[in-house]
């Protein structure tokens, strides 16, 4: 018995064009949150040390990795669509908790809610879509689709940066607050509006299927040579970058810019996937040697730019970033057409993880590298793994 949907070649276009309208709009919602660029200001201010906002951060990824997998397999065994609306009710518990009662046990509860809804989501939403567009005959718009998804996703951050500053001037940081409890609520109301056409998965009661979704999807990674590759390469192209986004601010501060134009600076950054995202299309028909040349370049745009100590050198930056993405969702579109509908969701989740993972890793790498060196150096040091894995894709297509 297969879960996969059946195909419905009469509804494609009104399907897909439902499908696609609701996805932005939950892309959208689900990154419009005002507390993502002052968040570790009310943790300063709340009168937490630096090691103890790591230790949040640290909190937040380890509870991702803990619940990664075991999530992917229940969205597999029960519905992607309830964990998707599920998910951003407990960031609005866990962001509630941050502005009512500030302090570090709050704070703390609220990363573990945050991280129990990044788990919940990821895999969910990438199956939901690429079966659901499987079932109206239009899995090859897949790219596109997700690609724009999450470029619509980074305008938003790009919104809420602009609104954060006047939003925290006129109610501080209750309003900021009140403001992303509200964008989450609104998030989960329209996830409930995604389609989902998959048959409940058969076996004895949810727990059982989970398990045994787990186990065949972990049983095809070691099986299928294709699907294993696929999966690999996910975390290879969306870690490093992924990871040195945190850093992006104090780059942009060595470039020797006032406080006051960093936040213009990361705007420009930003920029640079949400092109990349939308260049998913164009994309798709790349060679897998075409997608380690866009890697290679864009791992000598970001050396160079982060090496240049110039604002200049921040738009070359930005150009990186875009490739990354780019490259990023084509591999996980790619990652998508090798895996058997009925273990999506959890396969989704185990490339999610391995990201997770040798994100932690770069955190860790770059903190021994940005102890005795600029964060130029640091930024142009991990270019190298991206030259690496496009000197892997260029081979395995000679």
């Amino acid at each position: 018995m297969t879960l996969s949907p059946a195909r419905v070649p009469g509804a494609g276009t009104s399907g897909v064009r439902r499908l696609t309208a609701t996805l932005y709009g939950y892309a959208f919602l689900d990154d419009f949150v005002l507390l993502y660029p002052v968040y570790a200001l009310l943790f300063s201010d709340t009168g937490l040390s630096i090691w103890q906002i790591s230790s949040l951060f640290a909190l937040w990824s380890v509870t991702g990795i803990l619940l990664e997998v075991p999530s992917g397999a229940w969205a597999d065994a029960v519905s992607r669509r309830l964990l998707l609306w599920l998910g951003p009710l407990l960031t609005a518990a866990g962001f509630a908790l941050w502005v009512i009662v500030p302090s570090y046990w709050a704070f703390a509860l609220g990363f573990v809610l945050w991280g129990v809804r990044g788990a919940l989501g990821s895999g969910a939403l990438e199956a939901l879509v690429y079966d659901e567009l499987d079932r109206l005959g239009a899995a090859d718009r897949y790219a596109r689709v997700i690609g724009r998804a999450q470029a619509v996703g980074m305008v938003a951050v790009m919104a809420a940066m602009g609104l954060a500053g006047p939003v925290l001037d006129l109610g501080g940081y209750q309003a900021v607050g009140a403001a992303s409890v509200l964008g989450c609520v609104l998030t989960s109301v329209v996830a409930t509006r995604l389609p989902e056409h998959r048959p409940a998965a058969a076996g004895e009661g949810d727990r059982v299927s989970t398990l045994t979704t787990l186990r065949t999807g972990i049983a095809e990674v070691r099986r299928d040579r294709s699907v294993r590759g696929a999966l690999l390469l996910v975390p290879a192209v969306g870690a490093v970058w992924g990871a040195l986004d945190e850093y992006t601010p104090l780059l942009v501060r060595d470039t020797g810019v006032a406080e006051q134009t960093v936040p213009y600076l990361l705007l420009v950054i930003w920029v640079g996937p949400t092109l990349g995202s939308l260049l998913t299309g164009v994309g798709e028909r790349m060679s897998t040697a075409g997608l380690g040349v866009v890697l290679a370049g864009s791992a000598f745009a970001l050396a160079v730019g982060a090496l240049m100590g110039t604002p200049a050198g921040i738009g070359l930056v930005a150009v990186a970033f875009g490739g990354f993405q780019l490259v990023n969702v084509l591999v996980d579109a790619r990652l998508q057409d090798r895996i058997a509908g009925e273990r999506r969701a959890t396969l989704t989740s185990v490339a999610s993880m391995g990201t997770e993972m040798a994100t932690v890793a770069v955190f860790a790498a770059y903190a021994l590298i940005g102890a005795s060196h600029a964060h130029g150096v640091a930024f142009a040091v991990f270019a190298v793994p991206y030259l690496v894995t496009a000197i892997v894709l260029v081979r395995r297509d000679a």
